[in-house]
């Protein structure tokens, strides 16, 4: 699939995914065509690492891990790590260990085999029931082999013989090929005329035709149970008269795509929910180790490592009769692990740097948004040195695509050059950490917003600072948009208090989103609203008194909230940051009252004036993330003052601290020390 994807033409992918069109449009709404361009390119162009489901030697373990040992032998899973590669790194609930008796390249089956068993658990069955199973590719089988082992009657079907012949070794009581013969009367013929209990489609692909004859199938008051990749189009009128049931099944099973469970390790309680996706992982072990779960038959090769290219070719050949291909690492592999340096290990102190010193960048995190939005715009007298990013495979494809010097997967390496720069994009909870390093090595550090979490975090920068001969840039771009410094040259003729309103829809954020979980980003309002109490303080440039601020509906206050902020001049800011609305409208609208003038603002693309009875009315292209980057990058060299003195970082970042503030206490907070 994955490689029919990347072969697919830029048009055949948008009619695959339409949802993706939409987005880009929205993005093209916000950003302008050219930059939503640049991002659906980076996008296209990035690799993506195949492979999820693997078994090998634990090689290392994190010192807070009692699960396991160096030496174990695991089984792992997730499309987020599990990949093909000589090493990995998993969590520890994406992991199982492996029994004796199971060898490597049958515990390496185990996430696919999970995935199937979480499909049987959706069909409910009990022994003696008959089930329809659609598709007999390798989770097809498997799910034939586990019903059969559960005591149900299968019925298997697929285009084609071979796999077939493989589904009557797994187990399945009959098989039909539709090419010749009729799947609905082949059932009718099994069941006296009364139909599957169940139906189970491992078929990929989208329409109605599978899902009709599955309707048509079972029996009244069934289930219908998808596995896999299949967007099903139900008939209404015969799945209503027959009272059936639909049900999804979820990849390998409860906890999967939830960051806490995964990421974070924390496990469901048995007495709540029985089979979660590691505890279906330690079931297919247990299966294989008693030789119930016999994968000889579907295994069609093992294969070396090296030569993956090749098989990938041939599995999408026409007549290719692969069905599991088991990829093999030889003994010759090169001992990587313990090369790398910890992160917060001690950092040896190295002499302090001038600016005219610093002739390269480092990069931590270069994902999408940094590959469009940072790294083109810092091209230029200063080279690109090492860029670290998850994995090897995304940090190679920056190093070849930007022309850096390395590429690697471990922060420590680009802490402590007292010759380089440091830009900070991962995710925000190791913004905090990576500023501090950079501090400590006397380098100057791009963080993207926001520069920390908590106080905390904030009171450590500023100690690592006074201590510093490095400096600290946050991301805050929209200060140094066009449109902003346009309207930035107006208002500072006018005399009189100000008053601004900024409203931004942020639209609806998906719960598998990485912003969904606090601890990595701090909630929406710490994470993305500072941007908009950072262009408060600079546009008004007065001291700060007081903020208000209310939640939104019913949450909290971290994720939509409505804020007002009051200045020493009297100058006002109302904050309105909502996910609800309709993208047809403008992401963000500003609007400055002051003297006689009224400046209005969309999107930074849309400066409109009004002022002595006119109007003017000035297009731009950037929301100021290329006018930062190359002020920074003109400080790196020593030609400019510091762009954006920390003081002024600090001072947004407390903004938006006593804004969250302000929502728990349900009070408005004073800021007149700020």
């Amino acid at each position: 699939m994955k490689l029919e994807q990347a072969r697919m033409s830029l048009l055949q992918k948008a009619r695959a995914r339409p949802d993706q069109v939409r987005r880009v449009l929205d993005t093209a709404r916000t950003l302008g065509w050219k930059s939503a361009y640049e991002k659906v390119k980076n996008r296209l162009e990035s690799p993506t690492p195949l492979g999820y489901s693997a078994a090998g030697i634990v090689e290392a373990v994190d010192p807070l891990n009692r699960r396991f040992r160096v030496g174990d032998r695991v089984a792992c899973g997730g499309a987020e790590c599990a990949f093909h590669a000589e090493y990995i790194s998993v969590p520890d609930l994406l992991a199982s260990p492996i029994p004796e008796g199971v060898e490597d390249w049958q515990a390496a089956y185990t996430t696919l085999a999970a995935i199937s068993m979480q499909g049987v658990r959706q069909t409910d069955s009990k022994i003696g029931d008959r089930v329809l199973v659609i598709g007999q590719g390798l989770v097809g089988l498997l799910v034939t082999r586990l019903l059969q082992l559960s005591g149900v009657r299968v019925l298997a079907s697929d285009y084609d013989n071979d796999r077939l012949r493989i589904a009557e070794t797994m187990g399945a009581e009959r098989v039909v090929n539709p090419g010749v013969n009729s799947i609905t009367d082949c059932v009718s013929e099994w069941t006296s005329g009364e139909g599957v209990d169940a139906v189970v489609i491992c078929a990929s692909g989208k329409g109605k035709g599978i899902a009709d004859t599955a309707i048509e199938s079972v029996r009244e008051r069934g289930l219908l149970v998808i596995v896999g990749n299949h967007d099903a189009e139900l008939s209404w009128k015969t799945a209503y008269m027959k009272d059936i049931q639909v049900r999804y099944s979820k990849s390998y099973g409860p906890g999967r795509y939830d960051p806490s469970y995964e990421w974070g390790g924390i496990d469901y309680p048995i007495g709540h929910v029985k089979w979660t996706e590691n505890r279906n992982f330690e079931a297919c072990l247990q299966l294989m180790k008693a030789g119930q779960l016999d994968l000889t038959a579907l295994t069609t090769r093992r294969a070396s490592f090296d030569t993956i290219l090749q098989v990938y070719e041939e599995l999408v050949q026409p007549g290719n009769t692969d069905v599991g291909v088991v990829l093999e690492y030889g003994s010759s592999v090169p001992d990587l692990v313990g090369e790398g340096r910890q992160i917060g290990g001690p950092l040896e102190k190295l002499p302090a740097i001038t600016l005219n010193e610093v002739d390269r960048v480092h990069v931590l995190g270069a994902g999408n948004f940094a590959r469009t939005m940072l790294l083109p715009h810092l091209k230029g007298p200063l080279r690109f040195g090492t860029v670290v990013n998850g994995t090897g495979l995304s940090a190679n494809h920056v190093r070849d695509k930007f022309g850096f010097e390395t590429a690697g997967t471990d922060p420590g390496v680009v802490f402590g050059d007292n010759r380089a720069a440091v830009v900070i994009a991962t995710r925000h909870h190791l913004h905090a950490p990576f500023v501090l390093l950079g501090l400590k090595s006397d380098q100057h550090v791009f963080v993207e917003k926001p520069l920390c979490l908590d106080r905390d975090e904030l009171e450590q920068i500023d100690v690592a600072m006074t201590n510093s001969r490095g400096s600290v840039m946050v991301g805050f771009n929209r200060r140094f948009a066009p449109a902003t410094v346009e309207a930035k040259k107006l208002l500072s003729l006018q005399a009189g208090p100000k008053s601004i309103t900024y409203h931004v829809f942020a639209g609806e954020l998906s719960k598998e989103h990485w912003y969904a979980n606090i601890d990595e980003s701090g909630g929406r309002i710490l994470g993305e609203a500072c941007h908009f109490f950072d262009f408060f303080t600079y546009m008004i440039g007065s001291r700060l008194m007081t903020i208000s601020a209310l939640p939104i509906g019913n949450g909290n206050g971290t994720d939509c909230l409505c804020a007002q902020v009051g200045f020493a001049d009297g100058s006002t800011a109302q904050l309105l940051y909502t996910a609800s609305g309709d993208h047809a409208f403008p992401k963000e609208t500003w609007r400055v009252f002051c003297g006689n003038s009224v400046v209005e603002c969309d999107n930074f693309q849309k400066l409109t004036i009004y002022h002595r009875r006119k109007k003017q009315e000035h297009s731009f292209s950037s929301k100021g993330h290329a006018e930062e980057m190359r002020a920074w990058r003109e400080f790196l060299i020593g030609k400019v003052e510091h762009p954006l003195p920390y003081s002024e970082s600090r001072r947004s970042m407390l903004l938006t601290f006593a804004a969250l503030r302000a929502v728990r206490e349900n009070r408005t907070i004073g800021l007149d020390l700020l």
